[in-house]
């Protein structure tokens, strides 16, 4: 069985993460009385004090539906799609507000991002959200995320918030993700219903085996069981995240794992940056930019491209898109994701990033790619 119930200290270090995200449940989040401001409390010291480590913390957060339907009076059970929308666009705004005063004792601002599953699989979008969360990281900002019910329809939908924040994780380059749930990890059956289960500390490989053992949601407000949270690991681990799945309605959930509370660990084979490198330089390129011999230097020294640094550029792409970085020579140097279409990369090519506004008549991005874009 490709699972490892050796010692907590082969476990990962929650406190050693660079990047963090965690997914809070609907059950933690709000239950029969509404929001459960003192659990959110507890949850918010444990955030203050791991971006105090120096570590960014992204927060998957869904409650919007649950708190919503409250206010509107709407049934419990599962809504039709109209009024799942109604609920959200009035639970949003009281999740928001919950979440920036949690944090704010603790001088932290919160930004609200809300996404769809098309914002991940288009490659223009998918640049964009990383950006602008790269962003809010650096300025010290937590991002408080959520799928947008408001407008997503279900051909549109991730459907639950397990694999949204895996595919957070993913897009901005966690370490570690941790799904604060209502159970305390993964085990070999439903241990509601079969008292024989096991759980598992780590788990080194998502084998069919492993598969066959995934249950359905048990809660009455969560949309996902541990098949959907199997469906989170795959995407986590294959991008060099370690994810976790914690029983999380413990007044500091982070610090209880970080005490060595029970869960389990879905182990990477890598770390986050070779897993990305690794997966733009599979891809088939769309083009073609040549550089001259300085930002050739530059680059090999892990350095962005900038507009001034290319002599030319070939083919026809979009923004996003794959294209091979070559050298004045015509060797190849690398491969990566590019942040302009073909003809703005012809207009801006050779000049500071300074002048972009001018020739392209709008604020553009200083890189044209940026170094974690990028293969070499």
């Amino acid at each position: 069985m490709a699972a490892v119930t050796g010692p907590a200290a082969a476990r990962p270090d929650v406190t050693a993460a660079r990047r963090l995200v965690v997914k809070i449940g609907s059950a933690l989040l709000v239950g029969p009385q509404g929001l459960r401001a003192d659990w959110l409390t507890g949850l918010s010291a444990d955030v203050a004090a791991a971006r105090a480590r120096g570590a960014d913390v992204i927060l998957v957060s869904s409650g919007a539906i649950a708190l919503g339907r409250r206010v509107l009076g709407l049934p419990a059970g599962t809504l039709p799609l109209e009024q799942s929308q109604a609920a959200a666009a009035v639970g949003q705004i009281r999740l928001a507000r919950a979440y920036e005063e949690a944090l704010a004792p603790h001088g932290l601002t919160a930004a609200q991002i809300l996404v769809t599953l098309e914002d991940t699989e288009d490659r223009r979008r998918y640049l964009n959200s990383r950006a602008t969360m790269g962003m809010l990281l650096s300025l010290g900002v937590v991002p408080i995320v959520n799928e947008n019910d408001t407008v997503a329809t279900d051909e549109i939908r991730f459907g639950d918030n397990d694999r949204l924040a895996a595919q957070i994780a993913v897009t901005t380059g966690a370490d570690q993700l941790i799904l604060l749930s209502d159970v305390d990890g993964f085990y070999s059956a439903n241990p509601r219903i079969d008292p024989a289960a096991r759980r598992f500390d780590t788990i080194a490989a998502i084998t069919p085996e492993i598969e066959a053992m995934a249950g359905d949601p048990v809660s009455g407000l969560s949309k996902g069981g541990m098949k959907t949270k199997l469906m989170a690991a795959k995407t986590a681990v294959a991008g060099g995240c370690a994810m976790a799945i914690l029983e999380g309605s413990v007044d500091r959930p982070l610090s209880a794992l970080a005490a060595g509370a029970a869960c389990t660990w879905f182990l990477p084979a890598g770390d986050p940056q070779t897993a990305r490198k690794r997966w733009i330089a599979a891809m088939k390129d769309r083009g073609a930019v040549v550089v001259d011999a300085g930002a050739a230097r530059a680059l090999m020294q892990g350095k962005s491209l900038l507009p001034a640094g290319v002599r030319a550029v070939e083919g026809d792409f979009g923004r996003g898109e794959p294209v091979a970085i070559r050298g004045p020579g015509g060797a190849a140097l690398g491969k990566g994701l590019i942040r302009y279409t073909a003809a703005e990369a012809r207009a801006i090519m050779g000049r500071r990033s300074g002048e972009i506004p001018a020739l392209l008549g709008y604020p553009g991005r200083a890189a044209l790619i940026h170094r974690d874009d990028m293969a070499i």
